[in-house]
């Protein structure tokens, strides 16, 4: 899902501008840098959700170069949540569920989902890097295309055969479709703050300049 302004934004924000000097919290306005959600996300208070699909372009582009180090100068502020879409791409589906039970292993351990150690990390990289880089398309079937999530996570296939039993992984399931309707206002990658607001990303133009809207709206 291709968002109507990436393909303007997308080459300036991953361009060396992107690392200059962030843009004062006093600048962001509503209608300019973020718009409150007509329909709010639930219990989402103190989150920076993340709306993904391992088949955009973009979100690969964002998940490299972007997401983990804003959200590093985020921590204690807000959690992060990641909302793969469950229909999106042919095995969304068995991805989303690979991705809960490995995010659901990540915070028993109490690993940070952007540190590379993060089992839910390997495994979104290992399809990234297979569909885009590689343009794998896993046409052996689902279970092909979980043998790559798994073995990036080094999880054996019995474990995972277990883990995806747990109810708390429907649940995710369950809360993750709420990323749909935020999808559908302005494409993929979409990132929301207290599960309120969509912050239009077209006007950010540093890591700071991101970190210091998100850090804004999560005490809105």
């Amino acid at each position: 899902m291709r968002s109507k302004f990436l393909t303007f934004f997308l080459p300036s924000l991953l361009s060396a501008s992107f690392l200059a000097a962030a843009l004062p919290a006093s600048a962001f306005t509503e209608g300019t840098d973020y718009v409150t959600l007509e329909k709010p996300i639930p219990n989402a208070d103190k989150t920076l959700i993340k709306v993904f699909s391992y088949d955009c372009p973009f979100c690969y582009r964002y998940d490299k170069r972007v997401t983990g180090p804003v959200v590093q100068k985020l921590d204690g502020i807000v959690t992060f949540e990641p909302f793969p879409l469950e229909t999106k791409a042919k095995y969304s589906l068995p991805a989303a569920r690979l991705f809960a039970v490995l995010i659901l292993k990540d915070r028993a351990n109490g690993t940070s989902l952007v540190d590379d150690k993060s089992l839910f990390k390997k495994a979104k990289m290992a399809y990234y890097t297979a569909y885009h880089d590689n343009r794998e398309r896993w046409d052996g079937g689902e279970n092909d295309f979980l043998k790559t999530g798994l073995d990036a996570a080094g999880m054996p296939r019995a474990e995972y055969d277990a883990a995806v039993k747990d109810s708390k992984v429907e649940e995710m399931l369950k809360k993750w479709q709420a990323g749909y309707d935020v999808a559908k206002i302005q494409g993929i990658p979409a990132y929301v703050v207290n599960g309120k607001y969509l912050i239009y990303t077209k006007n950010i133009r540093s890591e700071d300049g991101l970190a210091n809207l998100i850090k804004e709206l999560a005490d809105k």
